[in-house]
């Protein structure tokens, strides 16, 4: 049965150029939402810009720009980052839009009427750089500096419009220990756990401000809600029209580690809160969370004051020497999907990408396809009718890949599709079908060897394409199992048929060398 799904990366602040983080988190959303669609289902990606920070009017000032102009300058920057990398959106939010505007102070207002907004004052210490208060335990903890800038906090009182948090800490406990709403990996569900029972305190979440940008508080022009908040709702802002309602709720939502509080508490207690009112009970929990960790360069935290990020342009050479898939396939395979953070280092990416891709992958390819050529001049040979244990090999990793694909361990499923592929040339090696052609008499078991291996490769390449779409369909293409512009499906796709001639194609995954 075709099923609705909504995958969401996050939206990202236009204070600064796009990098290596924001791709990451965005292209696991991408594999997300392409795995649903080789399962047959439905799938909406949602990515966009989170424009109503006080950074980014500073960042605007900074270069004599009017805000609107350098919101507009990077969301484009955003925009065409993200197709560079081939990830399919399909819908791209800015929160400076009328549509999130509008969205925003609608619900807002909802929860003033409800009394879960309400006008108080609040005194605390106050993280300019994240535009959110510190509690006196955390302040303390990073001895009154912000944990992720390390500039001094400040201690301010101001009266704030609150969200009534406290309200729903026991049921929020409930839902995360019993599973009912799951993060991943299953260790931030026992560091969030951990928090809550700490207790949960009602929450500023607004500001006051002379600045016209940002959404203003309904009723209170003075105020303008926190950037934070303002972002949250834009999941709901792009899907609450008749025509996509039906998507939430939201089958993942991929955030980095250091947003994950945001989403496995405030986020979700806003739902519980709002789903209170007629008319809203649509506004379920999402199903699933991924909080991902950073990525580290060549062992050292990446920061501005060392200039060592990983920037557009710095990716986009790789994808010069590796192509879009092979970038994707390192960040996807390699990257910190789990728990612990990751390593770019120049050396991994090089090892990865020969190891995996030109010397499994590739390789692979190239081999039986050779052999295709060689002994049935490139035509798919018959195949008899008995199931080898081969055949049954394959499917069972075929099945392990898809299962780790629904549990969004997009790293297992990773490495689980190359073990098809290493299991061909397993087979290839044990049957050896180029020494078993020297006989004629052996025609018909080496073809029905090299067919089994045709299949493999079919199902290798369905396992992958959600990491490298482009090269994956290719093989696809090549071996006569998808048309041009046509989506794959591992339910509904066309197997290796005999008699097809394989097509030509570029030799896939050459091996990389560094140049002298």
């Amino acid at each position: 049965m075709k099923t609705s799904n909504y995958f969401t990366a996050p939206i990202y602040y236009v204070n600064d150029s796009p990098h290596i983080g924001h791709v990451f988190s965005t292209l696991l959303a991408d594999i997300g939402a392409r795995t649903a669609l080789l399962e047959g289902h439905e799938k909406f990606l949602l990515t966009g810009t989170d424009e109503h920070s006080a950074k980014v009017i500073e960042s605007a000032q900074a270069r004599g720009m009017p805000v609107e102009a350098w919101a507009q300058r990077n969301a484009d920057a955003f925009r065409q980052t993200f197709k560079y990398f081939n990830i399919d959106f399909d819908d791209f939010i800015r929160t400076s839009e009328p549509r999130h505007e509008s969205s925003v102070r609608a619900r807002i207002e909802q929860l003033m009427a409800t009394g879960d907004v309400y006008l108080g004052e609040y005194s605390g210490w106050y993280d300019a750089g994240q535009e959110e208060y510190v509690s006196e335990a955390k302040a303390k903890q990073y001895d009154f500096k912000s944990p992720f800038n390390k500039k001094p906090l400040v201690q301010r009182t101001e009266k704030n419009y609150f969200f009534r948090l406290s309200r729903y800490q026991d049921v929020l406990l409930a839902l995360l220990e019993n599973g009912e709403f799951k993060i991943h990996p299953a260790s931030r569900t026992a560091e969030v756990v951990a928090r809550v029972r700490d207790g949960l305190s009602d929450i500023p979440i607004s500001r006051h401000s002379s600045e016209s940008w940002g959404i203003t508080v309904p009723g209170n022009a003075s105020h303008v809600v926190y950037v934070w908040v303002d972002a949250l709702f834009n999941y709901l802002t792009v899907i609450d029209t008749d025509e996509r309602r039906h998507l939430w709720p939201a089958t993942l939502q991929v955030v980095g580690k250091d947003i994950l509080w945001f989403h496995a508490v405030i986020w979700p207690a806003m739902l519980l809160a709002l789903k209170q009112i007629e008319g809203n009970q649509w506004l379920e929990l999402p199903r699933n969370i991924l909080a991902h960790g950073f990525w580290i360069r060549e062992g050292e935290k990446m920061s501005k004051s060392m200039g060592n990020f990983v920037g557009i342009s710095d990716l986009q050479r790789y994808c010069n020497d590796f192509g879009v898939d092979g970038t994707r396939f390192f960040l996807a395979s390699a990257g910190p999907v789990g728990a612990s953070d990751a390593d770019f280092a120049h050396t991994r990416f090089i090892e990865s990408y020969n190891a995996n891709l030109a010397n499994t992958v590739g390789n692979c390819f190239n081999r039986v396809v050779g052999m295709i050529n060689l002994y049935f001049e490139g035509v798919v040979p018959p195949k008899a009718a008995n199931t080898t244990s081969f055949a049954e090999e394959i499917l069972q990793l075929s099945l392990s890949t898809r299962e780790k694909g629904r549990a969004f361990q997009y790293d297992k499923m990773i490495a689980s599709a190359l073990s098809i592929f290493r299991s061909i040339d397993q087979y290839v090696n044990l049957t050896e079908p180029y020494i078993l052609i020297k006989q004629p008499e052996n025609l018909e078991q080496v073809g029905n060897i090299l067919h089994d291996c045709l299949e493999a490769l079919r199902q290798g390449a369905l396992a992958l394409w959600p990491v490298m779409p482009t090269s994956m369909a290719e093989l696809l293409q090549s071996l006569g199992c998808l048309t041009e512009g046509e989506l794959p499906s591992y339910d509904f796709g066309r197997p290796v048929t005999g008699g097809y001639r394989i097509k030509e194609t570029r030799v896939m995954f050459p091996r990389y060398q560094e140049a002298q």
